[in-house]
């Protein structure tokens, strides 16, 4: 049997050689493809894909969760590129693409990386600076996240960039939220310091900024979902992208606030750009005068209209689901709506 196994992708006209030792989506970033996904572990579905042509028999999955596929649906042909490995050649219909960035990835890498700094910003987010050491230098869009091999082990957890691939050099900057029982997290936390080498590998991700100059952005994020956000914000202003653009940002009080001088100075530095904070427990902040509630509460209350906006959603799975939710109801089109949903440790660990 063949060690490659040639893949056809429908309907964007695309294939690409697979080894049987990758998975389908394994072998598309290796090639610089960038194909829809999520997690990487069988879980969320986005890249949930379906068999055309082939023998049902030549696609192999390794473990997942049947809540991403359940077995009625792989017994009618749906497959999760991120667990299918390919023995033999197939046709698989795309049911999840961008045509606009399918062809636009960059090739994953390798990289060894060194601690510059790690200063906690709020009681339980991290803001790590590393270094590049080999490679001197990492290809990433804004928005993307690379994986961190947790040291010892063959786990690995997911964390975006806050940095962008102009800003730092060789540096690249990330806001990890500590969990209690978070097996990265209590590293970061109680063993990392400052010249600590650690293997990253990326870029990853789909939370990228489109192509859509007429179109107003949207964002919206909680906890560490202020990472990807903030490099979309720093290339919009390296770049000086004057697409009016507003970020809603829950927490629950003040001290859960970060990189507040800096979204203030977007503010003045973007075209057309406001920065709104609120507060879900702001009973403690008698000073505070900015919005309270949970965030999409506040955003159901200001906005009315989003057609024609282009909609970033970053953070915790509670709240980018409640923002699912009520985007139908403000008019948004929910092919210019792009969210990534942090997961916690038990899960693949993303921040």
């Amino acid at each position: 049997m063949a060690n490659e196994h040639l893949v056809r992708f429908e309907p964007v006209d695309l294939e690409l050689l697979v080894p049987e030792s990758k998975t389908i989506l394994q072998a598309a970033f290796d090639q610089g493809i960038m194909l829809m996904h999520g997690c990487k572990e069988g879980q969320c579905a986005a890249c949930k894909s379906f068999l055309l042509e082939g023998d049902p028999d030549d696609v192999e999955h390794d473990k997942y969760s049947t809540f991403a596929l359940p077995d009625f649906e792989r017994d009618e042909g749906h497959v999760l590129l991120c667990r299918a490995h390919a023995y033999g050649d197939l046709t698989i219909e795309l049911l999840n693409y961008d045509e606009e960035v399918i062809k636009s990835g960059i090739p994953i890498q390798d990289a060894t990386v060194e601690v510059v700094s790690k200063e906690k910003v709020t009681r339980d987010l991290c803001n790590l600076r590393l270094r590049l050491v080999d490679p001197p230098a990492l290809r990433y869009f804004p928005g993307q996240y690379v994986d961190f091999k947790i040291p010892g082990t063959d786990i690995c957890r997911s964390f975006s960039m806050a940095s962008t691939p102009t800003n730092g050099g060789d540096l690249i900057e990330f806001v990890i939220k500590i969990y209690p029982d978070g097996h990265f997290s209590q590293i970061l936390d109680n063993q990392l310091a400052v010249g600590d080498r650690l293997e990253i590998n990326g870029p990853y991700g789909m939370f990228t900024l489109r192509e859509n100059p007429d179109a107003e952005l949207l964002f919206l994020g909680g906890g560490a979902g202020m990472a990807p956000i903030l490099s979309l914000l720093r290339s919009m202003a390296e770049n000086d992208i004057k697409r009016p653009a507003r970020f809603y940002y829950g927490a629950r009080t003040k001290d859960d606030l970060c990189f507040e001088d800096e979204l203030r100075a977007f503010e003045s530095t973007l075209a057309d750009f406001r920065y709104i904070p609120a507060l879900s427990d702001a009973d403690d902040d008698s000073d505070w005068d900015g919005a309270t509630g949970f965030i999409t509460d506040v955003l159901r209350g200001d906005v009315t209209n989003l057609d024609g906006t282009d909609v970033y959603i970053c953070g915790p799975p509670p709240m980018v689901e409640a923002a699912l939710e009520i985007m139908p109801s403000l008019g948004a089109n929910e092919k210019r709506i792009f969210f990534d949903k942090f997961t916690t440790s038990g899960e693949p660990e993303s921040s």
